[in-house]
């Protein structure tokens, strides 16, 4: 399946992903390509996963519109896509 497009500002992604549910042990995979939404053409593997686990892979990439590309098998499966932001923190004050 794919998702719709999306504008990024930024260029930058942070995907949250997790598998569960694994039919067999071994049996499952999840895999998950960005790609650019104006040529179509694959930008990068973000996410390569085999069995059930969860994790957070970051993206970073010209800005434009893109949409993901989800691969799965044999296994259940959430994934969120989030846009970075550039932010700076202030130091805290010593007291």
């Amino acid at each position: 399946m794919q998702t719709d497009p999306f504008l990024s500002d930024t260029g930058s992604l942070r995907l949250r992903w997790e598998t569960r549910n694994e039919t067999a042990p071994g049996a499952g995979m999840f895999r998950v390509t960005v790609h650019s939404d104006i040529s179509g053409r694959s930008l990068m593997v973000a996410i390569d996963a085999r069995g059930a686990g969860r994790d957070v892979a970051y993206v970073s990439e010209d800005p434009r519109s893109f949409f993901l590309a989800v691969e799965s098998a044999n296994v259940d499966w959430t994934l969120a896509a989030d846009e970075g932001v550039a932010a700076t923190a202030a130091p805290a004050a010593d007291r």
